[in-house]
């Protein structure tokens, strides 16, 4: 059994979503130029209409409210906020997301904003992007600007949003935007993310905000045979990809990553560590790791077999999260916040019988389930996603919504494991 107080939610990011992406003052982001950019996206799609959300917010929320969740996670568009990165504020994309926060208010539901899900202002890039550390001084900006208007109202704000998919998919292998393959010389957009949130941190907090976290996106190494190499190739993909990304902010350190550092600066470290009330864990599936075959990254990825897969191809490995949270607690300790389960879904075909989802959530509840009884802290899930949405470099091809969305009509209709999730909810409390 689940606490009577345990945050059932549902997740969505604004980019995905919202499309309106030239309407009311909001300015270009990254994803927006990415689009653009010809072979980026698969079949030329791009976010511009998205599912509408900008529009159809209220009947959103709605569906969210139909599902008897306790709180909703969703993004703040950077660019629609501050057009161009810097200054003042867009009264109108303001004024959206406050609506925004009013009507889940007034539906019972607890709102949980992320300021950054990947929508860096193209300004901002052209400047140099996350390679420049003085994005980060832009972030904390930006966070004070939202919080000013926001705070009162917000049960618990997500600084970033999986940094290590923006220096890895992003700076270093260019599968998303901006689309840079700097490979290991990406490194310092880690670095100047997490110094991002650590002064975004003492913004929200200046600002009245009650609760502050970040989420992650973790993907445990799995030697893919039982070497010594591919267990040491394994451990170097855990430090640069998992551990990088919290062991600053819990344990006010880098793992040994035995690469260059010069780009993080006396005292860097002590913003990064400011003390958070949540730890956000992303988990879709574990990463197979053999040794590497050349000297361009200290292991090498390969599939995990054996196991069933989703639409993406993923392996849907349930105990992976249990094992990912009892790695959590072992390495952290005391040090380790409360846990959310930020994201945790899965794509499949278009069917609204989706027997296959169901079955993928309700073992990844289990999973979580057993961590509890181990005892760690876990208060929050939050399936990703509500909505049919734009699955960044694979367009609308993937389906990952509770709710099946027709995109040209933009006909919102739940599928089976809406029913199901409206179900457990309502079971457990």
């Amino acid at each position: 059994m689940f606490p009577t107080d345990f945050q059932w939610g549902v997740a969505t990011a604004a980019f995905q979503i919202e499309g309106a992406t030239e309407e009311d003052g909001r300015g270009p982001s990254t994803w927006d130029t990415f689009c653009r950019e010809p072979g980026r996206v698969r079949d030329g799609h791009t976010a511009d209409v998205a599912c509408d959300h900008y529009h159809r917010w209220a009947e959103d929320l709605d569906l969210i409210a139909g599902l008897g969740a306790r709180a909703y996670r969703f993004s703040i568009a950077w660019p629609r906020v501050q057009p161009t990165g810097s200054g003042a504020a867009n009264p109108k994309g303001l004024d959206f997301y406050d609506r925004l926060v009013d009507g889940l208010a007034e539906r019972g539901i607890a709102a949980v904003p992320t300021l950054y899900h990947w929508d860096l202002p193209q300004p901002l890039e052209d400047a140099g992007g996350w390679m420049n550390r003085d994005t980060a001084h832009r972030f904390a900006e930006y966070a004070a600007l939202v919080a000013e208007r926001l705070a009162d109202r917000v049960d618990l704000w997500i600084t970033l949003n999986e940094p290590m998919v923006v220096m890895a998919y992003g700076y270093a292998f260019g599968i998303y935007a901006p689309g840079q393959a700097l490979m290991l010389d990406a490194l310092p957009t880690a670095h100047h993310q997490l110094l991002g949130h650590g002064l975004a941190v003492a913004a929200l907090r200046d600002a009245g905000a009650e609760r502050v976290g970040i989420a992650n996106h973790y993907t445990p190494a799995w030697p893919v045979d039982d070497t010594a190499e591919d267990a040491e190739a394994a451990a170097a993909f855990d430090d640069l990809l998992n551990w990088q990304f919290a062991d600053p902010i819990l344990l006010g350190r880098y793992p040994d990553l035995g690469l260059d550092m010069s780009h993080v600066q006396d005292g860097d470290l002590e913003v990064i560590g400011a003390p958070i009330d949540a730890l956000g864990v992303n988990y879709y599936h574990p990463t197979g790791i053999a040794a590497p075959a050349d000297d361009a990254l200290p292991f090498a990825m390969r599939d995990l077999t054996g196991f069933p897969t989703t639409g993406m191809g993923w392996p849907v490995v349930p105990d992976g999260l249990h094992r990912l949270l009892v790695d959590l607690r072992d390495r952290y300790g005391t040090a380790l916040p409360p846990v959310y389960i930020t994201e945790s879904g899965c794509s499949y075909d278009e069917s609204l019988d989706d027997d296959a989802r169901i079955g993928f959530l309700n073992a990844h509840v289990g999973a979580v389930q057993a961590a509890m009884h181990d005892g760690i802290d876990v208060r929050g899930y939050f399936v990703w996603s509500l909505l049919d949405n734009f699955e960044w470099a694979e367009g609308y091809a993937p389906r990952f919504g509770l709710v099946h969305v027709d995109y040209a009509t933009q006909r919102r209709t739940p599928r089976a494991s809406y029913g199901w999730y409206r179900d457990l909810i309502a079971g457990s409390s």
